[in-house]
């Protein structure tokens, strides 16, 4: 691969910002002027920026209406990865239909499916300017396997076909549901999602990968964030660096007989500890349904992982 296509999709991200840029501008502008809609004051309730400066996106921290005002011109397409291997194949129909109804609404949004079962992924019906494709995979002999060669997959997709086709990408697991609005908002350089069991804990708490002999290895006194592999994302660029980095670094611990703690997710963290996010999506954006008693800080959940048997459902995987 050469560095073209990034160079291609650096001027296209420079074109996005500029667009961007002056759709705000324009915005502020009608606002001085005293138009009656307002940005939404910031919480004070939760954290809403990170120590480097990079914004925590939470019900209150933005207003739908002008952030789809700024990005609905520059006529986006947002590229989106989901694996669905073994039993997890059952969970694509709910992923899918919850997706068309909030995710991304009135954006173009292309579904890039990963599965070992093409004949089950269920025909979901797509709203104007979404599609769907298909990539058939090996069937895994283990459930961890799926998570060791998803960084892979994902890059090798990024270089063969999604750069030319898509603005942003954002890698979403199978297992859950969308319940609200997931929308532009989330769009930045390389965004991450706050994990829902590790945010209100201190970095000596965090499952990071604590082996010095592993690439993904994170000292006691480094950490801001503990990072759900279950979402990320951001421009097409920037997560290839991503996942070719975790690839390179897993397949570095895979040769010295090491496999990290939490698979990919342990790499993904490593990684953000080095590279930082430029946004950081709250627990709203990736909840887990485990959880029954939702705080009060949360004001409503957007997306969550369902409730299920892991054992009965990654046997066999």
């Amino acid at each position: 691969m050469t560095s073209d296509w990034l160079q291609g999709t650096g001027d296209r991200g420079v074109f996005i910002l500029r667009q961007a840029t002056e759709t705000i501008r324009q915005n502020v502008k009608r606002l001085q002027h005293g138009q009656s809609w307002l940005l939404t004051p910031l919480r004070p309730d939760v954290l809403t920026v990170t120590p480097w400066l990079a914004p925590i996106v939470w019900e209150g921290t933005f207003d739908p209406v002008l952030i789809d005002n700024i990005y609905k011109p520059l006529n986006l397409t947002i590229a989106t990865t989901v694996f669905a291997v073994g039993k997890y194949t059952r969970f694509l129909r709910d992923f899918l239909e919850t997706a068309e109804q909030h995710y991304m609404v009135g954006f173009k949004v292309h579904y890039y499916v990963f599965t070992d079962q093409p004949e089950q992924v269920p025909a979901v019906t797509l709203a104007p300017g979404r599609k769907l494709s298909i990539t058939r995979v090996p069937k895994f002999n283990r459930w961890q396997e799926i998570s060791l060669r998803r960084m892979e997959i994902i890059q090798t997709a990024i270089e063969e076909r999604i750069h030319k086709e898509a603005d942003y990408i954002y890698c979403l697991d199978v297992d859950m549901k969308f319940h609200n609005r997931w929308g532009p908002e989330v769009l930045d350089t390389l965004v991450a999602a706050i994990h829902p069991w590790f945010y209100q804990l201190d970095r000596k708490q965090f499952s990071y990968e604590r082996r010095p002999a592993s690439k993904a290895y994170v000292p006691v006194d480094q950490g801001d964030f503990y990072y759900m592999a279950a979402v990320f994302g951001g421009r097409i660029e920037d997560v290839h660096k991503l996942t070719k980095t975790c690839r390179e670094h897993l397949e570095e611990d895979k040769n010295n007989n090491l496999e990290a703690v939490w698979q990919e997710e342990s790499h993904l963290n490593q990684y953000l500890v080095y590279q930082k996010p430029t946004k950081l999506l709250s627990p709203e954006y990736l909840w887990d349904d485990l959880k029954s008693r939702k705080p009060n800080e949360i004001k409503l959940i957007r997306f969550s992982a369902i409730i299920k048997d892991k054992a009965e459902v990654r046997e066999n995987a």
